[in-house]
């Protein structure tokens, strides 16, 4: 297979340089008949990238490069399986997929650098959030963000159920038998401890290990909230004993095995967006307060400068803005063009991407949370 499909984002890839660097978007559809639509909407987008690589490129070449677009294109199981949009992004030697879970705008370029900001969005801490799914049994972790949700895929050796997790220290009944009736006869028999006490001893050794195991190998690295789902007697255990900062005091009070997906969408999202809608406007304000007093700015060629010499701390970017053009890696100064034009792309790209090599924060705002019209607006570090 001449292409991969990768989860993580940033992905090494994106800090290539050298060009030609292609980068394509589309929206999917996850079902049948509106996905078969999609593989004419991908030809059309090569056939884009096509004629900006011919403006630059012998046809040897770009043969060569095209080669993983022109097989996933082929890819009926792929194609089959999309949720809500795709990003392809490739170069002379590598070609990696995301299965995105919001809908993508229809977007294909050729530049020096990837175009990454739908990439940024869709992985953003801003809006993604983790949602447990726990009974006493089992449990399942999934990641979502507005638009839906996906399965945390767990190592397969993970202990997931509870006989793996407690195995041997799993408390067994505390039963007698004796036989009436003479030899043959039916056995009867007693209970000498408190089962159902059994149980609760059992769920809540359960619910330490989830717990443990959810809020250090996923909570703690991504800093999300976390959103449980589970019967209402199983949310007063699990909060009780949880150690999980980032566990929502609201959460879904029903068995996750009985839920639709849409219907724990729903219920996630009215939890969740309220939360979103606070740290926009705090982000807003800090913005305003670092603008005051000289400590931020939306004119987009001081951002490119401020990131070029790593003071940019945090930056917020407009959602589906493009400014064609591209940032000078020598000096960090903005030229403009046009973005059909190899070697050109979204300056807001560029700027997203010197700020994440950087270690500064990037996050994606739709335009009408944006408190400025130019695109960006950035808080710096000193």
């Amino acid at each position: 297979m001449l292409y991969e499909i990768v989860y993580r984002f940033p992905n090494e890839m994106i800090f290539e340089e050298g060009g030609p660097l292609i980068s394509l978007y589309q929206p999917t559809h996850r079902s049948f008949p509106e996905n078969k639509r999609d593989t004419i909407m991908f030809r059309n987008l090569i056939r884009v990238i096509e004629n900006s690589l011919e403006k630059k490129y012998d046809k040897g070449f770009i043969d060569s490069i095209m080669k993983p677009f022109h097989e996933l294109e082929g890819d009926i199981r792929f194609w089959q399986k999309t949720s809500d949009g795709i990003a392809v992004l490739a170069n002379q030697n590598k070609c990696i997929v995301y299965n995105l879970q919001g809908p993508a705008e229809e977007f294909a370029t050729v530049a020096d650098s990837f175009h990454i900001k739908p990439l940024i969005k869709e992985f953003q801490s801003l809006e993604n959030y983790h949602l447990l799914g726990l009974s006493r049994n089992s449990f399942t972790l999934y990641q979502g963000n507005r638009h839906g949700f996906s399965e945390v895929l767990l190592d397969p050796d993970t202990p997931r159920i509870l006989e793996e997790v407690l195995g041997k220290q799993l408390t067994d009944p505390y039963l007698t038998h004796g036989t009436y009736g003479g030899t043959g006869g039916k056995a009867m028999f007693h209970g000498h401890g408190d089962s159902r006490k059994e149980i609760d001893v059992d769920t809540e050794k359960y619910f330490r290990y989830v717990d443990d195991f959810v809020t250090e190998n996923y909570s703690k690295p991504s800093e999300l909230p976390l959103i449980l789902v589970a019967l209402p007697e199983h949310h007063s255990l699990f909060s009780k004993i949880s150690d999980n900062p980032y566990l929502l005091e609201d959460g879904i009070n029903i068995s996750y095995e009985s839920l639709e997906m849409d219907e724990i969408k729903s219920k996630a999202l009215g939890i969740i967006e309220p939360i979103i809608s606070k740290k926009i406007q705090n982000l807003v304000e800090s913005y305003g307060n670092a603008e005051a007093e000289f400590q931020g700015s939306s004119d987009l060629g001081q951002i490119a400068k401020a990131a070029f010499e790593s003071r940019v701390k945090t930056i917020l970017i407009e959602e589906n803005k493009i400014v064609p053009g591209k940032i000078d890696h020598e000096t960090g100064k903005i030229s403009f063009g046009e973005i059909d034009e190899p070697g050109l792309d979204d300056i807001l790209d560029d700027i997203a991407e010197l700020v994440i090599n950087r270690k500064g924060e990037v996050l994606i705002l739709p335009k009408e949370k944006m408190p400025c019209t130019t695109g960006a607006v950035a808080i710096y570090r000193y």
